[in-house]
């Protein structure tokens, strides 16, 4: 699935106007009534973590005036919203093991039509960040968790709030299958995460050490920097003596040998040793400063 955040393609489609929201509604028109917990009292709350049920009437205080201070997410949902179902069980479990950090307001459509017509909700579920008392993300529909998890450190981020990033439970099990030889767990662990949270650095990471652990397999490292030593030019012993080097420490190391075999080939070999190259700097991640001068290297030796 993409990723949630949908700000573009929301935003793009006319500015959400809460100017009237932020006076009360004339007397004459009397503010929706919704069933449940009063209005800006706790509604699921459990361990001081705040939940509210929102209606127009309380829209100002509890989400504008709030956000000024406290990310407020915005859940736009109805009873008979089966998908609705899904996704606000979750919403109400992260907000209570936030601590805090961030405050959910649940708003029902039905009873409050005019705030679903401000935020241009098409669709329920449908999910609206509010920061310093404007929107600033939102997504549609059911998303994973790990999805929403990281939607939500971006809202508290984009609120000024520190947060720890929290342990993810996939990786640790992928890591554990990873550190104890189980190769084949590891990359199947690895994929899933992929494939629920496409790009995350940590599973592609995990998946580059178990190729390469399945590349030096069996291989004698001293036997195998000799027989780069001895034939340079031979590009399968030099992207093993790498291997060897990365697992040793010895990464810039590595990373200079290739870069050095990427200016002395050409063709498919160049291919090749880049390909490999490439997949060790997703071992260390971009930010690793020998990284980012072993980029610059290679982009001068191909360009």
């Amino acid at each position: 699935m993409s990723d949630p955040r949908i700000t573009s393609s929301i935003f793009t489609r006319g500015a959400v106007d809460l100017s009237a929201l932020r006076t009360p509604a004339p007397s004459s028109t009397p503010a929706p009534v919704q069933a449940g917990p009063p209005a800006g009292a706790p509604g699921g709350a459990v361990g001081g973590v705040t939940v509210v049920d929102v209606t127009e009437a309380t829209f100002q205080s509890e989400v504008l005036e709030r956000s000024l201070t406290t990310p407020v997410v915005v859940d736009f949902w109805a009873e008979w919203c089966q998908p609705c179902k899904q996704l606000s069980p979750v919403l109400e479990r992260l907000a209570v093991e936030s601590g805090g950090a961030w405050v959910l307001a649940k708003v029902d459509v039905d009873a409050n039509p005019r705030l679903a017509q401000m935020f241009r909700v098409q669709g329920i579920p449908m999910v609206y960040a509010v920061v310093g008392g404007q929107p600033v993300d939102a997504f549609s529909g059911v998303v994973p968790e790990a999805q929403l998890r990281q939607w939500l450190q971006a809202v508290l981020k984009a609120g000024g709030v520190s947060v720890t990033e929290p342990e993810d439970p996939r990786l640790n099990e992928a890591d554990d299958a990873l550190m104890s030889g189980d190769l084949d767990a590891a990359e199947q662990a690895y994929r899933k995460i992929l494939a629920e949270t496409p790009a995350d650095a940590a599973a592609e990471a995990g998946l580059a050490q178990v190729g390469l652990a399945r590349r030096v397999a069996g291989a004698d490292p001293q036997a195998a920097l000799t027989a780069a030593a001895a034939d340079p030019d031979d590009v399968d012993a030099q992207l093993l003596a790498a291997d060897i080097e990365v697992l040793s420490g010895l990464a810039d190391q590595a990373y200079q040998r290739l870069v050095g075999l990427v200016r002395r080939t050409a063709g498919d070999d160049r291919e090749k040793v880049r390909q490999h190259l490439i997949g060790l700097f997703t071992i260390a991640g971009p930010e690793d400063p020998a990284v980012a001068s072993a980029r610059r290297a290679l982009a001068s030796a191909l360009f």
